[in-house]
């Protein structure tokens, strides 16, 4: 379930991989240590014998519904989410038998916001939303871990290149220079 590295292009490289903070997976490690502890608790203290068993069966039963709805689920949408920022773009994948992918290209990316709750401060998570040119606008990625530290590399990494896509002005200076003295720009002579 790792990201495929297939996805990105040539010149591109992860700056950063990340799932939803490890605070989604409370929930499912909290049904399952008490499924776990009812079918203990039923196992000790349901009698012996055919009215038992058949209870411990049932409790059996829908604990092994809620691990999976509750449980399992929960963990295998949490890991089949993707946020990765890349020297180019944003990539948002989710899913787990059907994949959803947005790209974000970073010359797109107008405005990018964090919000933190006090919970999320105390944890080191929060929600970060990133406004881009298009007809989707904005993407929310819930659940953010170290939202700040992410807000800020994103900030870098558009910066880094809108810097390495446009001219400077020395270089815009050469290239007016050439085209008063006539030389054409594809003519290096």
């Amino acid at each position: 379930m790792a990201f495929p590295e297939d996805v990105l292009t040539e010149d591109e490289h992860v700056v950063l991989h990340l799932h939803p903070h490890w605070k989604a997976l409370i929930r499912p490690i909290l049904v399952l240590a008490l499924t776990v502890a009812a079918l203990v608790a039923g196992w000790i203290l349901l009698p012996d014998g055919d009215g038992g068993t058949i209870a411990l069966y049932a409790i059996a039963g829908l604990g092994l519904v809620l691990v999976l709805w509750l449980g399992l689920w929960p963990f295998l949408v949490w890991r089949t989410t993707h946020y990765l920022f890349t020297n180019e773009r944003v990539l948002l994948q989710e899913g787990v038998f059907s994949r959803n992918r947005r790209d974000l290209p970073l010359t797109r990316i107008n405005d990018h916001a964090m919000h933190q709750r006090f919970v999320e401060r105390l944890l080191g998570c929060g929600t970060l939303t990133i406004e881009s040119a298009g007809e989707r606008g904005q993407s929310v990625l819930a659940d953010v871990p170290h939202v700040d530290r992410v807000q800020t590399k994103l900030y870098e990494l558009v910066e880094a290149h809108h810097d390495k896509h446009s001219l400077g002005d020395g270089e815009m200076r050469e290239i007016l220079a050439d085209m008063a003295e006539g030389k054409s720009l594809r003519d290096p002579s």
